[in-house]
């Protein structure tokens, strides 16, 4: 997976927690998500609910004791001078002839819309000797996530629209996914996917998302033409023998929670700009 060219080696401890992050007259408000209940989908416990300092903790857990591992965690201010927030946080745990390779990324709203992720990647790469068959990885993403919207291309791809998993006809088991996984994607499927809209491929919007930076700017324009509220991409990547995985990629992406987001920052920043452009003293005695 792509990674961001800069690199910030910090330790876990040296990051202020979102909760000391927010300015007195910074309100979080919390965004609209694409998911809800048990239709909440999670990457290793990561879900589009965490905020910053949750995702941490969970991230910091996973490689507690790991030396070798490379963690690049981002800031940036709100607004011109405002308090610094964490953008994005990013491990990476290479792998070796005998060690598994692990990358997890999750990218947050501002502390104007709660800190939340709204992107969370998880990108493993078996070693040889330890490579899982298909099989048992579509059925361990089956058991977690249920059913697909649409298999192939390599990809598993669940589609969320008006809170549901979209359904294009395509009934999947587990036999079935695996028999469609290495097929092209059914186009009969992809128009059933888009309907009568003109709006944008969830399916091409999530692969964008995988190789640009993961800022909300960069990614509004397309989420704001995407013809989904969210989607959740799993990729299994054939190792040797081809009944094997060599690399599995999870990218679960929440469009409506990044739109409602760019909303909430917006206005928390024009509120900002408008607070302090009139003069506070007061009339002089006559």
């Amino acid at each position: 997976m792509p990674r961001h060219a800069l690199v910030l080696i910090l330790a876990m401890g040296l990051v202020p927690a979102p909760a000391a992050l927010l300015a007195d007259d910074v309100k979080p408000k919390a965004p609209e998500t694409a998911f809800s209940g048990k239709l909440r989908p999670d990457i290793l416990g990561i879900s589009t609910e965490s905020n910053a300092e949750s995702a941490r903790a969970i991230f910091d857990s996973l490689f507690k004791g790991r030396t070798d591992t490379r963690t690049d965690i981002q800031q940036q201010k709100f607004g011109d001078g405002g308090t610094s927030y964490v953008t994005a946080l990013n491990f990476n745990l290479p792998a070796g002839p005998k060690q598994n390779g692990e990358m997890l990324s999750t990218s947050f709203t501002s502390p104007a819309s709660a800190n939340r992720a709204y992107f969370v990647a998880r990108n493993l790469t078996f070693a040889q000797d330890q490579q899982p068959s298909k099989a048992d990885m579509i059925k361990q993403v089956m058991g977690k996530y249920g059913v697909p919207t649409i298999v192939g291309d390599q990809h598993l791809y669940y589609i969320y629209r008006k809170g549901s998993i979209i359904s294009v006809g395509g009934k999947y088991k587990e036999a079935t996914a695996l028999e469609a996984i290495d097929k092209p994607l059914d186009p009969r499927a992809a128009v059933k996917l888009n309907g009568d809209t003109v709006r944008g491929s969830c399916v091409a919007v999530v692969k964008r998302a995988q190789a640009k930076a993961k800022d909300p700017g960069g990614m509004l324009t397309e989420a704001k033409g995407a013809n989904c509220d969210g989607v959740l991409s799993v990729q299994l990547v054939p190792g040797t023998p081809g009944d094997r995985v060599a690399i599995a990629q999870f990218t679960l992406l929440d469009v409506k929670q990044l739109i409602s987001a760019a909303a909430i920052d917006s206005a928390a920043l024009a509120a900002g700009q408008n607070d302090g452009a009139m003069p506070r003293g007061s009339a002089p005695k006559l």
